[in-house]
């Protein structure tokens, strides 16, 4: 398993890498399933560009996952590839984050940690589209981030 998380040089500081890994291992774990996954912390331009172009939603988000395989796709990887499988990209930008977290009066460490773990459920399938989604979605986040430690997300 592999979670590599990029930082740009102007945002190591603010980013606790480490938090970041051990919060997708502990989706990882808790969905009893393993890939590669990797993080991008970037700009807002740089979301913007990414929520236009593939969502067709104007404007920077918080974050944005892009599964490798939609959940329809029944492609099987062969056995000695099958074991650690790419699990998809999580985008977050840095900047709209910051704000987000001084607006609801959390830390940007928290803020990124919830982030990491919402943009992994989306990775495994998961979607918040209808409230029994978000139900679910929600419960699952809040049992991680119990796991971590870290506050639950109330919305």
């Amino acid at each position: 398993m592999t979670i590599e998380i990029e930082v740009p040089e102007a945002f190591q500081t603010l980013v606790d890498v480490d938090l970041l890994q051990q919060a997708i291992a502990c989706v990882l774990a808790a969905e009893r399933t393993a890939g590669d996954v990797t993080v991008v912390i970037t700009d807002d331009a740089t979301v913007a560009d990414l929520n236009q172009r593939f969502l067709g939603k104007e404007g920077p988000t918080d974050v944005l996952s892009f599964p490798a395989l939609d959940a329809e796709d029944d492609f099987v990887l062969p056995p000695e590839e099958s074991e650690t499988p790419y699990l998809g990209d999580i985008i977050i930008a840095l900047p709209f984050t910051q704000r987000q977290a001084e607006r609801l009066g959390r830390p940007l460490r928290d803020e990124l940690a919830l982030l990491v773990v919402h943009g992994a459920l989306h990775l495994l399938g998961y979607d918040h589209a209808t409230p029994a989604e978000k139900a679910e979605m929600w419960d699952r986040q809040n049992a991680i981030l119990h796991g971590l430690a870290l506050p639950p997300l109330e919305d």
